[in-house]
């Protein structure tokens, strides 16, 4: 355990430490279901689920279960009789971070315990302006800033999944065509656990009004050096070139034409210029407000995890 706990509100953990907590956690993955789950040109294995994924699974479940009892017993004070809330777990952090791999993960691996089979993921990106709202806004450069998100509709999302209603709609985002897609909605029926996964899901409201994170029940941030995400950013891009970009559908194809020499500087001017930016401003400002850090090094494992203890 880390000293200073009167400074600060995080306990922090090495890798050693953290994987202790796993207790008797079974692993539920097989390699080939990781490989599914696993993002673009991110090595994570199966050590890095047991010794990483497995004791925070444990943790996840025993908040889980800590939620419902406050739940009933708020209920049993009103003497009211309602189905428990939906769970809803926030992750944020960067772009190219991992982050996605990361809800991916929890939703299979929690969808694994009796206690709460039921489990569905969202991602923000499903709430981003449509590329004609932007373009009209002169904010298509800025797509992935706050201000690209329809914040009020993302919040209304959350906020009648958390009320339990019976059945949620959202738009669907997508990434080939890097736009929300006409008519198409992801509908979300009382689960309980609810993963939203984003960029900015940690951002502080404006006066008088509610936030996303208002209603989430625990929250995570993926963390890293901005070098290295930089670097698996540039490495994730080239990837793309010669996977999903060479699609005829693909709103990149016209990058999978540049050499190699070209599109790395592609590459390092839009995570300078935008993603770089982005996480400087408005993504990392947030990291204290998670109730989890996981921090990575250079090679994407976890080394460090700060858990909020007040």
């Amino acid at each position: 355990m880390a000293n200073g706990w009167d400074a600060t509100p995080y306990v922090e953990l090495s890798r050693a430490q953290w994987s202790e907590l796993r207790k008797n956690t079974p692993l539920t993955l097989t390699e080939d279901e990781l490989e599914e789950l696993r993002g673009v040109d991110d090595p994570i294995d199966l050590a890095e689920v047991t010794e990483i994924y497995l004791p925070l699974t444990r943790l996840l479940n025993l908040h889980f279960t800590g939620a419902r009892q406050r739940s009933a017993a708020l209920n049993t004070f009103l003497g009211a009789s309602q189905r428990p809330t939906p769970y809803i777990l926030g992750i944020a952090g960067s772009v190219a971070v991992g982050k996605s791999t990361t809800a991916r993960l929890l939703h299979t691996l929690l969808a694994r315990w009796p206690e709460h089979p039921r489990v569905d993921r969202i991602t923000t990106d499903s709430f981003l302006y449509p590329n004609k709202v932007l373009s009209d806004r002169d904010i298509m450069h800025r797509k992935g800033f706050p201000d690209s998100y329809d914040r009020r509709a993302l919040v209304r999302f959350v906020a009648d999944v958390k009320a339990g209603l019976p059945e949620v709609s959202a738009p669907v985002y997508s990434h080939l065509e890097y736009d929300i897609v006409p008519g198409a909605v992801q509908t979300v029926c009382r689960p309980d656990i609810l993963i939203v996964e984003g960029l900015n899901v940690l951002q502080p409201a404006p006066p008088a009004a509610l936030a996303v994170n208002d209603y989430f029940d625990f929250s995570i941030y993926v963390d890293a050096k901005v070098e290295h995400i930089r670097d698996w950013y540039v490495d994730r891009f080239h990837k793309l070139r010669r996977t999903a970009f060479e699609d005829p559908k693909s709103y990149f194809k016209y990058l999978a034409e540049l050499s190699d020499d070209e599109a790395t500087a592609f590459a390092r001017n839009v995570w300078r210029d935008v993603n770089e930016r982005n996480l400087v401003q408005n993504i990392a400002p947030t990291r204290g407000r998670a109730g989890l850090v996981l921090h990575k090094g250079a090679d994407h494992a976890i080394r460090r995890v700060r858990l909020r203890r007040i």
